[in-house]
């Protein structure tokens, strides 16, 4: 594992350490077996050892050892901060992950420590690595990880969240299935280490892009995954439960199981297509030297690695014509599929089986699984606040967020002619002496309030109620009988004004003006006092049926 490190001052620190050493040989017996894994022991280590180098440049910390003294745990943090570059004005560092892993490893190898001093019966160096645990538990977090965990935060605020757009999926798919049938003609014809290359990295995206898996678990797909792949039809039994069109799918794919992240099982689905493309790679793979020690379905020729899905998928999204071939990654394409299955009306335990096929926990990724945050606030917490801004929430009682409907654009009137209009209406309908005396002057005026107690002996006319055409207010004259609206005339009205009906707010002077001058035909008989007071009453009986 050392010997293919690259040749430098990490490296010889990383050899001459026996603690570094011990580490790796840790984590060696835990993912040895993963040849995968042999770059991510490698790469621990050389943090360790960088570690010690920052550690060294103040002259306080020489050895691994040192590390571990708990009197020295301030020089600890101090070579922590140098290596991951923390800002002492900010306090954010330049490289926070780093700073959070050197963590985890310190601990790591403290647990190692206290175990061997406990097999050794070291008591000293027992008692320094316990309390170097202890002091790690209290003081790292307000130390190291508080501000490493910040400045990871802090950085994904007010970024674009980047989704595919279904049309570059499309263009992606249709890129694929071209060069796939060009890359098997080619091989079928010659077959060489070039062809059969090109039809595995064609293969490999392709089915990372159907299955919408990690691509990691998809490159590191074994050979004998393929092979041993369950070919028997569906239980006759089971069938009952399934459509005609679900039988026909479960005909027309097949479906193999390979290891995926943290050693979990992971399906994969396969198209006819993709099936004929690997059983092609697979007859090949001696004539252009794959060698038989590669393990991997998708192995390097002349190599016992495999091809990386990550740059071939960007590769394809860069060459495919994609409007945005950024966005077209495994984990944006991943939480896109998670993401645009809420458009769908799915169950609880439809869902979840989306969501384990993902190898998704939906209590774990469950902001996957719903509207990015950022339109969610806009187009559904914004309603709400424009209610309580405008005093309307009480007219939205008992809806769901998607049943409101209000209109950013509509403005709250607080003008000087809504107000006047207001007074004035409200005056000729309060005061009987200013109403008759606008009688006289207008052919359309409005008749006088009686305001004697009537005679005894004499039973009072109990008042109609009010009508949803024309207020009544006052008594209407015998020279001016009230107009019944038509509908002509209520269409016109709610082409301009429905919005104020809804939204329970009475039109200003200006906006009824603005709906006669819009509809001049259809209302030249109605004044803007009237298109007013057909809409106070509109609402009115809204609020009734509320």
């Amino acid at each position: 594992m050392v010997s293919e490190m690259h040749e430098d001052e990490v490296t010889n620190v990383v050899r001459k350490e026996k603690i570094i050493l011990k580490l790796g040989q840790h984590l060696f017996n835990k993912h040895g077996h993963d040849a995968t894994k042999h770059e991510y022991i490698r790469q621990k280590m050389r943090e360790t050892g960088r570690l010690v180098l920052e550690g060294r440049k103040h002259g306080k910390l020489k050895e691994v050892s040192e590390f571990f003294v708990p009197a020295n745990f301030p020089h600890v943090i101090n070579a922590v901060h140098g290596v991951a570059g923390l800002n002492e004005e900010t306090s954010s560092y330049k490289t926070p992950s780093l700073a959070l892993k050197l963590g985890h490893n310190l601990k790591k190898m403290a647990s190692i420590i206290e175990c061997e001093a406990m097999m050794s019966g070291d008591k000293n160096t027992l008692s320094d690595a316990q309390a170097f645990k202890q002091i790690c538990d209290t003081k790292w977090s307000e130390c190291v990880s508080s501000h490493a965990l910040r400045t990871l935060s802090e950085a994904k605020w007010n970024s674009p969240q980047l989704l595919p757009f279904a049309e570059d999926v499309k263009k992606m798919h249709q890129y694929l299935d071209s060069h796939s049938k060009e890359s098997q003609t080619k091989l079928e014809q010659e077959p060489s280490s070039k062809h059969w290359a090109e039809l595995a990295k064609v293969t490999l995206c392709q089915v990372i892009l159907f299955n919408r898996r990690r691509e990691g678990e998809v490159s590191k797909m074994s050979l004998n995954s393929f092979i041993l792949r369950d070919t028997s039809s569906t239980h006759p039994d089971v069938e009952l439960a399934l459509t005609d069109l679900e039988k026909s799918l479960c005909k027309h794919f097949q479906r193999i199981e390979i290891r995926g992240k943290r050693g979990r099982k992971v399906p994969i689905l396969l198209t006819p297509d993709m099936v004929t493309s690997m059983e092609l790679l697979v007859k090949t793979r001696r004539n252009c030297d794959v060698l038989d020690e590669n393990v991997f379905m998708f192995a390097r020729p002349n190599a016992m690695s495999h091809f990386r899905g990550s740059d071939i998928v960007r590769y394809v999204a860069r060459s495919c014509g994609a409007q945005s071939p950024e966005a077209l990654s495994s984990t944006r394409l991943r939480k896109h599929m998670a993401t645009m299955s809420k458009v769908l009306n799915l169950k609880d335990n439809e869902m979840d089986d989306i969501a384990n096929f993902l190898g998704h926990d939906i209590r774990v990724h469950r902001q996957y699984y719903r509207l990015p945050e950022g339109t969610l606030q806009l187009a559904k917490i914004s309603k709400v606040l424009m209610a309580m801004e405008r005093g309307q929430l009480n007219y939205f009682k008992g809806k769901n967020l998607d049943e409101i409907e209000i209109d950013p654009q509509e403005k709250i009137q607080m003008d000087s002619d809504e107000s006047d209009s207001d007074t004035e209406i409200t005056e000729k309908a309060a005061s009987p002496s200013n109403s008759a005396d606008k009688s006289k002057k207008s052919t359309a005026g409005v008749g006088q309030k009686k305001t004697t107690q009537p005679a005894k002996g004499k039973k009072v006319k109990k008042r109609q109620p009010m009508d949803l055409e024309q207020p009544d207010t006052t008594k209407r004259s015998s020279r001016n009988p009230r107009k019944k609206w038509s509908t002509e005339e209520i269409q016109a009205v709610e082409k301009t004004l429905l919005t104020c009906i809804k939204s329970g707010r009475v039109p200003g002077k200006t906006q009824c003006e603005e709906c006669i001058k819009s509809s001049p035909a259809a209302l030249q008989g109605r004044s803007w006092e009237a298109v007013k007071f057909y809409v106070k009453n509109r609402i009115d009986s809204l609020k009734r049926k509320l």
